[in-house]
């Protein structure tokens, strides 16, 4: 009985030891959780600016002015009818006078004497590097520029001199002299060549087999010689804008990007740590620490929601109270952005017990087993 009353009266004294220096170091205590009054150099930490709705339409507004390159040159009501360039191969028919076809002799002929098959097709006339086509009783005949109708009617007046009424059928047969190019995250990637149908984005997305699971639709990059354009395909249907008007033009450079790209980091006391991808370039705050569990309820200070932006001009940093009154609408409402860090500092017990565990590993356990034991 003296020894237990010994062993409980040595225990009361390691529990009231330990008891005392936590409570002596409980002000260094806090220092485990988000400081946020100086940085790693001990230069002054940027100010916390706590969200509130006037910060959150502040927020808005400041993202909708945001000087990007003007989209207008790429909107075009009504595109041009296709032009034919350098490259692009045309097929040509006389009526009534078959000896005028490419190659000049008729094309049943042509193939019969090459050993073709029957279904082979026929050969036409190619647009040389200078616009030009070489054409019977003519000669060479600039075609560049012109409508497949402005070179008919054309190849008509020439023929006229020669041939009484000529009646010419002309159409382009391969476009080879446009093309734009697509890549990213599209199913098929590579080059898309501009024909009669005007290339529009969506037409460029679509013929490249449309966009992946993992594109961001509000990623879509068009260069357009030194210029570059963000295309927001999400933000311009919001705004009732048709994304088919955008009109692409030879040399274009469309560039989807993936959604990996832009990714939000969720850390502190949270159920799961984890980094987030955005949706289509959205993603809320509320969002952001609902697909990480939410907020632990064992060691997290819901007053203490951190929202770490790194901006060109400086470093911004974001605090939300989560235990106010309309927190969740506001959480819901306030926007992140690319490479955001989500930070969600522990409470003043949670920081008590670490700190005590550090200085005193496994004291208080041994020492709340000893006067607990019978």
């Amino acid at each position: 009985m003296a020894l237990s009353c010994s062993g409980a009266i040595k225990g009361c004294r390691s529990v009231a030891l330990a008891v005392a220096l936590a409570l002596a170091l409980a002000g260094c205590a806090t220092g485990l959780g988000f400081d946020t009054s100086r940085t790693e150099d001990g230069a002054a930490a940027p100010p916390t600016e706590l969200i509130t709705d006037n910060l959150i339409a502040t927020e808005r507004l400041a993202a909708d002015s945001v000087a990007q390159p003007d989209l207008g040159p790429l909107f075009v009501a009504s595109p041009p009818p296709y032009t034919i360039g350098r490259g692009d191969i045309l097929a040509i028919v006389v009526w009534d006078h078959p000896e005028l076809a490419a190659g000049g002799m008729n094309s049943a002929t042509a193939l019969a004497d090459s050993g073709a098959p029957s279904n082979s097709a026929a050969p036409g006339f190619a647009v040389d590097h200078m616009g030009r086509i070489q054409f019977p009783l003519i000669g060479l005949l600039t075609m560049e520029g012109q409508t497949a109708e402005q070179a008919r009617e054309l190849l008509t007046r020439k023929l006229a001199r020669y041939i009484a009424h000529p009646n010419v059928t002309l159409r382009v047969q391969s476009y080879r002299s446009r093309r734009v190019y697509v890549d990213g995250e599209v199913r098929t990637p590579g080059l898309q060549a501009i024909d009669d149908i005007p290339m529009t984005l969506v037409e460029a997305l679509n013929r490249a087999g449309g966009m992946t699971q993992a594109a961001d639709q509000s990623r879509i990059v068009v260069e357009r010689a030194d210029t570059r354009y963000n295309v927001n395909l999400r933000e311009l249907i919001r705004k009732g804008v048709n994304p088919g008007t955008i009109l692409l033009t030879h040399g274009d450079v469309v560039r989807v990007h993936s959604r990996e790209e832009s990714k939000v980091f969720v850390s502190g006391e949270v159920i799961q740590p984890k980094a987030l991808t955005m949706h289509n370039g959205r993603l809320t705050l509320n969002e952001a620490l609902g697909e990480t569990g939410g907020i632990s309820p064992l060691s997290g200070d819901a007053r203490q929601v951190y929202v770490v932006r790194k901006t060109p001009e400086r470093t911004r940093v974001f605090r939300l109270d989560a235990r106010a009154s309309g927190a969740l609408a506001m959480a819901e409402s306030f926007e992140l952005r690319p490479k955001d860090v989500v930070y969600v500092a522990a409470s003043p017990l949670a920081n008590w017990n670490r700190h005590l565990s550090l200085l005193f590993p496994g004291a208080l356990t041994q020492a709340v087993g000893v006067t607990t034991r019978p």
